[in-house]
């Protein structure tokens, strides 16, 4: 896919540039595109609950956005950052000073102080894992997204034995950890098939997580009776006006019930959670501080839970090779993800294939504790990427492009040369 770098104008105008062209799109598609931009009244109300979806008592999400809201990251001086690093304990405060702009030239000091936490919490070591698509049918329509309902693209969804064989190939490599995604589709990718996937995956892998589309607290339960450890779900952007613009139909549109997932899947029993905004989409100070507040204030609901962060920039997807996170530099990515680390020293922090091999190798020396390998984003060809062998099988188009296409070996050799431990399982089933 060739990668157009977008021009000033493109990243500071509404969001145009995030808009599949529309020879793309049919007839009908394109006419029901024009209708959701220009008629804001056509469109769902995003804070209103579609049928079925589950409504939960808690204050999560009123602690998060109030902090969210009343961050103003123009006020915090070099004192303030200057202050939260001399601190034994990162306060939500410090939290906010170290993602200001007055930040950025500490990042040196950030980053000491995040290889210190993470050497204290996590040793030397990585945790390796890769992901598995087995659907890419969506019902959404989400401007950025590859798999988004009106983009044209080939779909597909595996069958039990395409999955079991395509999760041969990646256990047959080494890795002993698995992450199973699906577009956001029950029609085509019911919570009866990812569980059966989710017991596929339990006679190959040791931990099995999910990234699907949010469900109600009994469909999390029933898929970790399945085999699932652990729930991923990006929010995307926890600006809420953002989010309207940015998600124009579907079920995923309903901003509160994908708040709540990681809530639902702790108390349907999952192990751990993961959280993450996709960078780029809005202001990256302010998601960044929700996504650790999210995370924080979870945390202290639910002790015993694991949790993780990531911090996704955009990429180019089919047919839109313009998405691309301009406005989220390396440096500031790193700046993030120092600030996660000094404020949740406990909690893990994942950086995938979106990122390049160069700042993958040198996010695990500071701060980063898991990261992706032999990655594909596309349907049924591990095979391929695996073994090099063309086959004849059908595959499906990809939700965006890596940027870090190592195998898993290169990565285990990679991550070993750094003086690190790469790590495949760090937990048993007795």
């Amino acid at each position: 896919m060739k990668h157009t770098e977008p021009t000033h104008a493109e990243t500071t105008t509404n969001k145009s540039h995030f808009f599949i062209d529309s020879e793309y799109l049919s007839p009908k598609a394109l006419e029901t595109k024009h209708r959701l931009e220009t008629d804001p009244s056509a469109r769902k109300n995003l804070m209103e609950y579609l049928p079925g979806m589950e409504q939960i008592e808690s204050d999560i999400c009123r602690a998060v956005m109030s902090q969210m809201n009343c961050y103003d990251y123009s006020r915090y001086t070099a004192k303030d950052v200057k202050t939260a690093l001399e601190r034994p304990a990162c306060t939500i405060e410090d939290l906010k000073a170290l993602l200001s702009p007055a930040a950025e030239p500490f990042l040196e000091q950030m980053a000491h102080r995040a290889r210190l936490e993470t050497s204290r919490h996590f040793g030397n070591t990585v945790y390796l894992f890769t992901p598995l698509y087995i659907a890419n049918y969506c019902e959404n329509y989400c401007v950025y997204c590859g798999f988004n309902c009106y983009n044209h693209i080939k779909r597909m969804k595996l069958t039990m034995e395409q999955i079991e064989h395509e999760m041969k190939i990646v256990a047959d490599s080494g890795m002993e950890e698995i992450l199973i995604l699906t577009g956001e589709s029950r029609t085509k990718s019911s919570v009866a098939y990812i569980g059966e996937a989710c017991k596929l995956a339990r006679k190959y892998f040791r931990m099995v997580g999910l990234e699907i589309y949010p469900v109600n607290t009994d469909e999390y339960h029933y898929l970790h009776k399945c085999g699932a450890d652990y729930v991923t779900v990006f929010q995307e952007t926890y600006d809420t006006d953002k989010y309207e613009t940015l998600h124009l139909l579907g079920h995923k549109r309903v901003w509160p019930y994908r708040f709540d997932s990681q809530e639902r899947a702790l108390m349907g029993g999952m192990r751990g959670v993961a959280f993450s905004a996709l960078l780029g989409l809005s202001d990256f100070r302010k998601d960044a501080l929700a996504s650790a507040l999210h995370v924080y204030y979870l945390q202290r609901k639910y002790p015993h839970a694991e949790m993780s962060l990531s911090c996704p920039r955009l990429r180019p997807i089919i047919n839109n090779d313009k998405i691309n996170s301009q406005n989220v530099r390396e440096k500031q990515l790193c700046q993030v993800l120092c600030a996660y680390r000094i404020f949740l020293p406990f909690v893990g922090i994942t950086v995938s294939s979106r990122e390049s091999a160069r700042f993958r190798n040198g996010i695990i020396k500071i701060a980063a504790t898991k990261v992706s390998a032999g990655v594909s984003t596309g349907i049924g060809d591990h095979e391929t990427k695996y073994t090099g062998k063309e086959t004849d099988g059908a595959q499906g188009d990809e939700q965006f492009e890596i940027d870090d296409d190592r195998s898993f070996d290169t990565m285990y050799r990679d991550i070993a040369s750094e003086g690190l431990q790469p790590v495949l399982n760090d937990y048993l089933y007795v």
